[in-house]
């Protein structure tokens, strides 16, 4: 199946549809986490009472970030396309819900996604386990081989395979994970532009 004729594209959102700005090594020494440990898992392996506070701070800092959140080049116009081609369209991220929301509206584009189709770290668990990817698929009635997963890290690659969607990384000049991946572009400009060739289409695997 060519990539231009999938009709369910599921985005990260950090770094995938904004330009990266979280600086994860300072998020993890300001919460006294180890840099080699996943933020969202040494969370949720702490009491409640620490937990609480330090997801407290974690909400704060990433709400700063999404109020000042500035588009990727050519994220606006790529999710904009493939709406007006009646795509659905879904966001899957680590972050807080309302955040994703945040951040949609700060970059314009919070029409395009209903907040049904916003998956964020409390409604599903978190990448790069595949379980919002399936939610979406059950929700859209589609088999997640149909879907696309866009992101910019391991995690999101790693949960497209894992649902068995087409996985498509973006915003990172070169791929450290080729064997993870169905198509690297530069950034979503690059993208649309693959879905605007014309007999040279990009084609995707479908995974059965």
């Amino acid at each position: 199946m060519r990539l231009a004729e999938r009709r369910h594209w599921v985005f990260d959102m950090d770094g995938t549809l904004t330009q990266a700005v979280h600086d994860f090594p300072a998020i993890k020494r300001a919460l006294g986490i180890a840099e080699q440990e996943d933020i969202l898992q040494h969370l949720a392996a702490l009491p409640a009472a620490e937990a609480a506070v330090k997801h407290a701070w974690l909400h704060d800092h990433e709400q700063l970030l999404a109020r000042a959140a500035q588009p990727a080049p050519g994220a606006v116009e790529l999710v904009r396309t493939l709406r007006a081609r009646g795509c659905r369209l879904g966001i899957l991220t680590r972050n807080a819900q309302p955040l994703a929301l945040l951040t949609l509206q700060v970059i314009g584009l919070a029409d395009c996604f209903a907040p049904a189709q916003i998956i964020g770290r409390d409604e599903a668990p978190p990448k790069p386990h595949p379980g919002g990817l399936l939610q979406l698929a059950a929700a859209w009635q589609v088999a997640p081989q149909h879907m696309v997963m866009v992101g910019d890290y391991r995690y999101d690659l790693d949960c497209a395979r894992a649902a068995g969607a087409c996985s498509v990384l973006v915003n990172l000049p070169d791929n450290p994970w080729p064997e993870l991946t169905d198509l690297h572009v530069q950034d979503c400009r690059q993208l649309l532009a693959c879905l605007g060739l014309s007999g040279e289409d990009v084609t995707a695997p479908d995974r059965r």
